[in-house]
């Protein structure tokens, strides 16, 4: 095979390739596929000869300059970076660069992969666990043995598994050996979400702590029969005063 044809088909694959390639020399773009054309909002046209560091920050411009001249030597390592569209907005990415031969000139081939999404997951995941930590953090010691975890807010189901794997262990670091879990600042559930609330009392039971569940609107009470849950080993009270008042506590009126 000819080394003309040899060039035509690798170009013909980083063409077609659904990341966006840039290939780069003496810090001048010589090349750019479809997907980087689109990625970037521009044309091979408006960016031949352009230097790759202006889609970079000021203030990683020297590391980037760095680690493009080590790379015609070996490969770079996966990097996460920020970097600029021709119309001004910003994306993170991942970053990977090799050396690659061009006749007889090193140039740089640059793989560019957007990371939006699996940012704004973890940012979400982030923020969820803060919250469950958080809402953890509320469970209110009554008595030496005694604690009260008010679930409030909106409960999807990554946050009742979270809750689930928290709660547990916060009661024993708190060697409490009964717990109020009250509902009554929770507005809606779905069955997934109620089925896995409802394992709390479970796990908590093989720690010998005793659950009572307060606050149950009647839909969500619906909600957990119809997943078949056991209410004969759980004890269910309208209000934490009742659920007080049933363990012989008594409740100052204001």
């Amino acid at each position: 095979m000819s080394e003309d044809i040899a060039e035509i088909e690798y170009l013909e694959v980083m063409e077609y390739s659904l990341n966006p390639l840039i290939i780069h020399t003496d810090y001048k773009i010589i090349y750019v596929n479809g997907a980087a054309e689109e990625f970037f909002r521009t044309d091979k046209e408006g960016v031949m000869g352009q230097s790759p560091l202006d889609i970079f920050r000021e203030s990683s411009k020297d590391a980037i300059r760095k680690r493009i001249q080590s790379a015609y030597g070996n490969p770079a390592d996966v990097i996460e970076e920020t970097v600029y569209r021709t119309d001004g907005s910003t994306v993170e990415v991942e970053l990977y660069c090799h050396p690659l031969m061009i006749g007889d000139t090193k140039a740089i081939q640059t793989y560019v992969h957007d990371i939006t999404d699996r940012k704004e997951r973890e940012k979400k995941q982030a923020e969820m666990v803060d919250e469950i930590n958080e809402l953890s953090a509320t469970l209110v010691p009554l008595l030496d043995d005694i604690a009260v975890l008010p679930i409030v807010g909106k409960i999807d189901e990554e946050k009742a598994h979270l809750l689930l794997d928290i709660i547990p262990a916060k009661v024993r670091k708190q060697n409490v050996n009964q717990v109020i879990i009250d509902f009554s600042g929770v507005y809606s559930l779905d069955q997934v979400v109620t089925d896995a609330l409802f394992k709390i009392t479970s796990v908590l039971a093989l720690l010998g702590v005793r659950s009572i569940i307060t606050g149950l609107r009647p839909e969500m009470a619906m909600s957990a029969i119809n997943q078949n849950i056991d209410f004969a080993s759980i004890t269910t009270l309208a209000t934490v005063k009742d659920a007080l008042a049933y363990m012989h506590i008594n409740v100052q009126e204001e």
